[in-house]
């Protein structure tokens, strides 16, 4: 289909120009200007009840020390280090479990985030190998985990499974894939990037959770809103030992105040809040499918059909940028923005939305959200897009 804009770098512009600037916005899209985000750098040490006048920190000492210490609290474990990003955390956790086991096989789901978002990273940097309990789109099961035909020297469990819709085992399920795991003799690491969040289904708190884990990874942007970073959170050696790998991969970074102050300013604002976006999310959820249903669109599938985290996925038998186009429009003629950037995923003629309810949501109702369907299908329709449409 024909565009307003042919290049795609003007089409990004127009997007986060019209999802800036919508009055209300249901789901997380685009970013903060670089002015937003220094001004909300510079009004941190306020937030927290910090000096001003303190001095920064030094190669992962000061406010980096203080927020690894926080973590080992929150979670129960004997220490915790601070990473640049989260696929640096998991490379060195699992090279080092690797180094300790004697085995260098991870098992893990195919869709976790070292296998889709890493490059082969753990393979080529690490010399790790990984193999697949299961393929299905969902989380293994104890069984698979006992059944499976290779050694392995680590369990890697992603908790929520983001790629097949944010999944997460019951808490019984993963007591038994754990234990499964160990009755292999393998460690066993969570994938916890957004572990956060995971209270509320399993109906656990974070250091229980956590206990089931020899060590977990765990995000401070992707549920918390920092600016990135990441932890490792496990027994003490391992951390020491971490924390010379992280050396070793070039993560000993000079300073890092701006990424740990955020953290902090999300472990203190939104962590105690993720309770209540992720029950909202089954509000929304349930708004979105009764809304599209009441507008008898031919194909939309909502996983999991009841979210168990503050995000999931939205699928549509529709091509991916008219309905990007359509949630532009939106946004652009009422100041309302219900979806972000569509993607093309799966079968040809299907497109993925993900969603992710957090503060701004919370004012949504349900009948907030079915209007806003209404409006976000005239436009699709007005695209004159049909089913499995060609782009």
């Amino acid at each position: 289909m024909a565009y307003d804009t042919d290049d795609e770098a003007a089409r990004a512009k127009r997007r986060r120009d019209a999802w800036r600037g919508a009055e209300r916005r249901l789901s997380r899209a685009g970013s903060e200007t670089l002015a937003e985000q220094l001004a909300g750098l510079a009004a941190l040490p306020a937030l927290l009840g910090r000096d001003p006048g303190e001095d920064p920190d030094v190669y992962g000492d000061g406010v980096v020390a203080e927020l690894e210490g926080r973590v080992a609290e929150l979670l129960g474990t004997e220490d915790a280090a601070y990473f640049p990003s989260g696929t640096m955390a998991q490379q060195i956790a699992l090279r080092c479990w690797a180094a300790r086991t004697g085995n260098p096989v991870v098992a893990l789901h195919p869709g976790s985030h070292p296998e889709r978002h890493e490059d082969g990273a753990l393979g080529v940097v690490s010399g790790l190998r990984t193999v697949y309990p299961t393929r299905e789109a969902r989380q293994p099961t104890a069984q698979e985990v006992r059944e499976h035909p290779e050694p392995f020297g680590t369990l890697m469990v992603e908790l929520p499974l983001r790629d097949p819709g944010f999944l997460l085992p019951t808490w019984e399920e993963l007591e038994e894939l754990v234990a499964a795991g160990r009755e292999r003799d393998a460690v066993i690491h969570f994938d916890g990037a957004r572990l956060w969040e995971t209270t509320v289904h399993f109906g656990r708190t974070l250091p229980e959770i956590a206990a089931l884990a020899d060590t977990v990874y765990v995000s401070f942007y992707k549920s918390l809103g920092g600016l990135s970073g990441a932890a490792l959170a496990g027994p003490r050696s391992l951390i020491e030992e971490a924390r010379v790998w992280r050396h070793r991969y070039g993560g000993q970074v000079f300073r890092q105040y701006p990424q740990v102050l955020s953290a902090l300013a999300g472990l203190e604002q939104e962590l105690p809040r993720l309770a209540s976006y992720v029950d909202h999310a089954k509000v929304v959820a349930r708004a979105l499918r009764e809304g599209f249903e009441d507008a008898g669109l031919p194909w939309l599938r909502i996983v999991p059909e009841v979210p168990v985290t503050h995000q999931f996925h939205v699928w549509a038998a529709y091509d991916a940028d008219a309905l990007t186009e359509a949630a532009v429009r939106q946004a652009e003629e009422t100041g309302t923005q219900l979806f972000g950037r569509w993607r093309a995923e799966g079968p040809p003629g299907l497109a993925l939305a993900e969603l992710t309810v957090a503060g701004e949501a919370l004012s949504w109702t349900e009948q907030d959200v079915r209007d806003a369907v209404r409006g976000f299908v005239e436009r699709v329709e007005g695209l004159g897009t049909k089913e499995g449409g060609a782009r």
